[in-house]
């Protein structure tokens, strides 16, 4: 069946756990759900693309998929996605990311399954988020609920 991942903002980390007991649409945040695209290695290496960082040196980053669910949870997790995510995905605009997805599209975690288009419109649809998230007066944080 695979993985499905809702990609959402949210002001805080307490707000964000708060939707991830509730659900995120019942707590009226924005949120992206998309099945597919894991947000540690293959939107990983994407932020890495998108902000010239080496892949290790994003894996490293504080909020970089911290853990904010409890970990015995067995079906659905709830991570945080990084500032510089957000702020990368919302500045590549107006340009789009056609060369990114190309890229993107060519790494070992996709198995050649991940057309170009789709992904820079999936990559489009999250900067649609992120643009949101930092355009409110107090700026949102990116987050990702994962579930079996």
């Amino acid at each position: 069946m695979g993985n499905l991942y809702d990609y959402f903002s949210a002001p805080d980390d307490p707000t964000a756990l708060a939707a991830f007991d509730q659900g995120i649409e019942e707590t009226g945040l924005p949120v992206l759900p998309v099945k597919g695209i894991d947000p540690y290695v293959q939107l990983g290496q994407a932020e890495s693309m998108l902000t010239g960082t080496p892949y290790d040196e994003v894996t490293s980053l504080p909020r970089f998929n911290r853990l904010l669910s409890s970990p015995e949870d067995e079906s659905r997790w709830l991570v945080t996605l990084t500032d510089e995510l957000r702020d990368a995905l919302a500045a590549a605009r107006p340009g789009g990311f056609a060369a990114v997805a190309e890229t993107w599209s060519h790494i070992e975690e996709f198995a050649g399954d991940a057309p170009p288009d789709w992904l820079a419109g999936f990559l489009d649809m999250l900067a649609d988020l992120a643009e949101r998230a930092r355009a409110r007066p107090e700026p949102h944080r990116l987050y990702c609920l994962m579930s079996l």
